[in-house]
């Protein structure tokens, strides 16, 4: 209870010194605030305590890297591949549009498009239910057994004959994939130290790009079908659902729920797994509510910043995606190069987010990086808007501008990294988690909208709406920017006043459930 009050009463003076400012009201603070050198376990998960010792343990850099490469066979590679497969599984839909479902189920007007964005509405009903679960559940064992059900949803495409039916698969299958990203969030910052996340979200967010590659070639292979008793479209469908039903097995049976439940590492193993991330300050896992953790989270200027920077970047994305395999069909490609195409703009994905991170991992600079790669969007964008399709040359150069439009979703996966890595206090983090994959559901479900029926083949209103979102993206990158410096310049002068708390080498308290707010030894990464 002494420490609640304690830590409650410095959160106060912190805030109360962000109003301030000067030195003499710094030096005030510093004496009212009880020193404390001990760690809170009435703050402390049970099974983090198990493992967790009262001051950080040094670990070697090879002993580090020994255990990241544990780390990588047993979590990282399900991610990938799992983000592969709910990536490859959603993009079905853009594939078999030009394959025939369209005519097959009946589909007019804007009822493509209603397709996609259903899927968005019921992960922004669902979100935060899934994030409430993935604090209190083993999230290994609940995020293998969501990639079960929506492998059978998908399958269950194959048997839609009209829109209503598809309306109801494709809002299930928002439901069960809704999990992957808040859920993957949740373990970058878990198994992974800050300086590893950009990298890590990196590597499982391109598979965007690499389920374009895979899925451009695999579904010309099902283009290739032409008799019987199922079109390629449906083949496709269930090929997809059968495969992620197996995967979601598989991971039930290999994939730990944390480092303190993985049988598959030593005790000692699983200590210095929990030390590794000491350092990030943004505790490792907690199960109890802390209710002014939202009170915080709603306060706090990051999560609107997160949430406009979602939507700025996915109302682009989830048009462009849709409607990748028929604004490429109408430049005069064919069915069978716009399948092939795709392989090279999921190569261009993947170059965009790997160059990100590298650039990121060498500069530290996440967020001057975002907006540099949002850019050439601006440039590739009045590019498909002025450019007409005249012959083969304009033909190509719009093809190569619709690839260099996509280098925005850098600031996506950056920004997203910058959530497990800023925000600390497990409550709070839930909460801005949702409220950022809210803010990415209501862009990924307006995003096909804007592509009006009666606007194509050129598509003016979607892309000027995307130009606005661009706009209004590099505005909210800067303040973001500015928000996070200024915040680590008050703590750093909370530091020179002579509070101990402000500068623990030791980091005490780092797995306390504070959050970065409340814990005057957070620094933020910009």
């Amino acid at each position: 209870m002494a420490s609640d009050i304690h830590y409650s009463s410095q959160k106060n003076d912190v805030a109360h010194t962000d109003k301030g400012g000067d030195i003499a009201q710094l030096e005030r603070t510093a004496s009212s605030i009880i020193e404390k050198d001990h760690v809170d376990y009435g703050r402390v998960d049970k099974e983090v305590a198990k493992y967790a010792s009262d001051t950080i343990i040094e670990i070697s850099e090879a002993e580090s890297k020994r255990l990241r490469r544990k780390i990588d066979k047993r979590v990282l590679a399900i991610m990938v591949v799992t983000y592969f497969v709910q990536a490859l599984d959603k993009g079905t839909l853009s594939f078999s549009a030009i394959m025939g479902i369209r005519k097959d189920a009946h589909l007019v007007g804007q009822q493509y498009s209603w397709l996609t964005t259903c899927i968005y509405i019921a992960v922004l009903i669902v979100e935060y239910p899934t994030n409430w679960i993935l604090q209190r559940v083993p999230i290994a064992k609940y995020l293998g057994i969501n990639i079960i059900l929506w492998g059978t949803v998908l399958a269950c495409h194959a048997a839609c004959k009209n829109f209503p039916q598809l309306v109801v698969v494709r809002t299930l299958l928002g439901i069960f994939e809704c999990v992957c990203q808040p859920a993957f969030l949740i373990l970058s910052s878990m198994w992974y130290k800050r300086e590893e996340q950009a990298q890590t979200v990196a590597y499982w967010y391109m598979m965007n790009g690499g389920q374009q590659i895979v899925g451009g070639l695999l579904a010309y292979c099902f283009s290739l079908i032409k008799t019987g008793p199922l079109k390629s479209w449906q083949a496709l469908f269930m090929t997809y659902g059968f495969l992620s039903i197996l995967w979601g097995v598989f991971v039930l049976y290999w994939m730990p729920d944390s480092p303190m439940r993985a049988k598959c590492f030593t005790e000692e193993e699983k200590k210095l797994m929990v030390e590794r991330v000491r350092s990030n300050q943004t505790g490792l896992q907690n199960k109890k509510f802390r209710a002014y953790q939202i009170r915080e989270a709603f306060t706090d200027p990051q999560l609107y910043c997160h949430m406009l920077i979602a939507i700025c970047t996915t109302l682009p994305t989830s048009g462009l995606g849709a409607f990748y395999g028929i604004v490429v069909t109408d430049l005069g490609f064919s069915v069978l190069e716009t399948q092939l195409l795709a392989m090279v703009l999921g190569a261009v994905i993947i170059i965009i987010l790997l160059s990100s991170a590298f650039i990121v991992k060498k500069y530290k600079q996440n967020c001057l990086t975002m907006g540099l790669y949002v850019i050439p969007s601006f440039i590739g964008t009045v590019v498909l808007m002025t450019v007409k399709n005249h012959n083969t040359a304009t033909r190509a150069g719009l093809l190569v501008s619709y690839y260099i439009v996509l280098t925005f979703w850098a600031a996506q996966t950056l920004s997203m990294s910058m959530i497990s890595r800023n925000i600390a206090g497990q409550t709070k983090k839930t909460v801005i988690v949702a409220a950022n994959f809210c803010a990415w559901c209501a862009g990924n479900a307006a995003g096909p909208q804007v592509f009006l029926a009666w606007d194509a083949p050129r598509y003016f209103i979607a892309f000027a709406t995307h130009m606005g979102c661009y706009a209004l993206l590099v505005l909210t990158i800067i303040y973001l920017r500015w928000h996070l410096m200024t915040q680590n310049r008050k703590k750093d002068e909370l530091a020179a006043a002579g509070i101990r708390e402000a500068h623990d080498e030791r980091m005490v308290h780092a797995f306390e459930d504070l959050t970065d707010r409340e814990n005057p030894n957070f620094r933020y990464i910009y």
